[in-house]
């Protein structure tokens, strides 16, 4: 024993670090909602319609994913109650154990001959899809690799796996071609967005596709914002450029278009099955409830049964392209009912958001690590079921905004 203790001496020790410190000294977005400028988390007291309601106010939402409008329709409503009637809330456990009801193979089934592919498989969230993905294809002696500006679902998937993983410049084929080459022997899964999200561009698939036969690699396309939106009939990217029997992986998530919540991956019989058994956010997570998987199906029903709703979302996606450019925003490469806004600096897009949200707006903001630094967006996204008065309201409100902030002369 220490005989400063057994002499009742005080000894020196040092204090190990407190884990919560960082929790402390992390004070800026106080900082920002002491100014009002924090735009975060706000509460919405109605459905995802062009209209909401926040604090009993009404505001024009282009901050909704919602793209064909269907999350508030009554087909889809009623689905997912009747589902509810039929099967309860929840399955109370995991696809591999019990979990797994008549409803989710029979998505699986509609999800595969929708996307075109031999079979699918059905998550409860888009995130696990791409975390459960990624990390069971990526062995130790494998390489994934992906575009920079890639979803953060896709990097922690790569994270997750024992796999290299190898970044190249946003939509930059050379780049693609140099990570390629550098990695020629070995196992190769290039991952890539079809719509970027932030941006609103799409993935360069006709050269990535070339590529990827040129070096034997493998292509997986997340198309969450291009399901229901790009496509002669609203199959996504694959499908706008032709190359749906070139992509070997196409997943979609159902918190866009599919008007609900969970994700899928549509492929090969062989690799679906198994992805099945070594997917771990599938095994370890529970099953997806059953009104989520009967509002999936009725929106499916509804994107092959209503293409007007894709020619509406475009008629006003080229609206907005052309109204924003000449008011003098800048617009960056979207070419998608993801229209940004190029703001750059972090604090002036802050101020943007919540002027707009004052003039009856509903406009969201990226900031860093979603984009990268200087390079602060404002970002909009378009509804079949905006009206064009939605949409001259939300252009007079960016003109007022943008010639306060002096953005626009």
């Amino acid at each position: 024993m220490d005989s400063g203790l057994v002499q009742g001496t005080s000894v020196a020790v040092n204090k190990s670090p407190d884990i919560f410190e960082k929790c402390l000294k992390f004070t800026k977005v106080k900082e920002l909602m002491s100014c009002g400028l924090y735009p975060y988390f706000r509460v919405i007291e109605s459905a995802q319609d062009p209209e909401v309601t926040m604090s009993g106010r009404r505001m024009i939402m282009v901050g909704s994913n919602n793209y064909l409008g269907l999350t508030n329709h009554p087909k889809v409503k009623e689905a997912a109650i009747e589902a509810i009637k039929k099967y309860g809330s929840g399955c109370a456990g995991s696809r591999l154990l019990n979990g797994t009801l008549d409803i989710h193979v029979a998505l699986e089934e509609k999800l595969a001959r929708f996307m075109r592919k031999e079979a699918a498989l059905v998550f409860s969230t888009g995130f696990q899809v791409n975390l459960g993905v990624i990390s069971a294809l990526i062995g130790k002696d494998d390489v994934v690799i992906i575009d920079k500006m890639d979803h953060a679902s896709i990097i922690d998937g790569c994270r997750l796996s024992y796999g290299e993983v190898r970044k190249f410049r946003h939509n930059d084929m050379p780049d693609l071609k140099r990570a390629l080459e550098e990695n020629k022997n070995k196992g190769k899964l290039i991952v890539v967005d079809g719509v970027f999200s932030m941006e609103g561009d799409i993935a360069k698939l006709p050269d990535i596709v070339e590529l990827a036969k040129r070096y034997d690699a493998r292509v997986m396309v997340d198309d969450a914002h291009g399901i229901g939106v790009l496509g002669k009939t609203g199959r996504g990217a694959a499908e706008h450029f032709g190359l749906e029997n070139e992509i070997d992986l196409l997943m979609g998530t159902y918190s866009k278009s599919l008007a609900s919540i969970g994700g899928f991956i549509a492929g090969s019989e062989s690799v679906i099955h198994y992805i099945k058994h070594f997917a771990r956010s599938l095994i370890f997570s529970a099953s997806p409830p059953p009104a989520s998987i009967a509002a999936v199906s009725a929106a499916l029903d509804i994107i092959e049964n209503e293409p007007e709703r894709r020619e509406r979302l475009w008629k006003n996606t080229n609206r907005m392209l052309k109204g924003f450019k000449a008011l003098g925003f800048e617009t960056g490469p979207s070419e998608t009912p993801i229209i940004s806004i190029l703001i750059r600096e972090d604090e002036t897009a802050f101020k943007m958001a919540m002027m707009l949200q004052e003039e009856g707006v509903f406009a969201n903001v990226a900031v860093s690590p979603a984009v990268p630094n200087g390079k602060a967006l404002i970002r909009t996204s378009y509804m079949a079921t905006h009206t064009d008065e939605h949409l001259d309201i939300v252009l007079s409100a960016f003109e007022k905004v943008g010639r306060a902030l002096g953005l626009i002369k």
